[in-house]
C-alpha cells in the first residue's frame, strides 16, 4: 500500500497519451467526401486540434491538419501535402448539430464560405 500523500497526490508526469486522442470524421459536400482523420487533447473543452490528415476525397491528398478546435463549433486549417497543382490551404467551419455533426462551409486560401458540407463522426 503507498502512504496516504502519495497515494492522493497530484501526478508529476503525464504521458504523451493522456494529451491527445484521435477520431475520424467524413466531411460530405454534395458529390465529395473527404476522410479525414484529427487528433486532438481531450482534456479541455474546445478540445484544440493538434494534428492529422486529409486523406483522401481532395485533389492534392494528402492535406497536413494544422489546427483548429472541436466543439460546439469546428474549424480545421489544412495545407497541401500531397503533390498537385491545387490550392495551397483550406479551412473548415460547422457548428454542431445533433444527431453528431457538423453543417457549415468550407474554402481554400483564406476562404471558409465557399463550399457547403455536413462532417460526421466515422467509426
Amino acid at each position: 500500500m503507498k502512504p496516504r500523500d502519495e497515494a492522493f497526490a497530484r501526478p508529476t508526469e503525464i504521458s504523451a497519451e493522456a494529451l491527445r486522442t484521435s477520431a475520424k470524421l467524413e466531411l460530405q459536400g454534395g458529390r465529395i467526401t473527404f476522410a479525414v482523420e484529427v487528433t486532438y487533447n481531450p482534456n479541455r473543452y474546445r478540445h484544440m486540434v493538434t494534428g492529422g490528415r486529409i486523406t483522401s476525397g481532395i485533389r492534392g491528398a494528402p492535406w497536413d491538419i494544422t489546427g483548429g478546435t472541436i466543439g460546439d463549433q469546428l474549424r480545421l486549417d489544412a495545407k497541401r501535402a500531397g503533390q498537385d497543382s491545387c490550392t495551397g490551404t483550406i479551412t473548415i467551419v460547422g457548428e454542431y448539430q445533433n444527431p453528431p455533426a457538423y453543417r457549415g462551409t468550407y474554402g481554400f486560401e483564406g476562404a471558409t464560405s465557399s463550399f457547403k458540407h455536413t462532417t460526421r463522426y466515422g467509426c
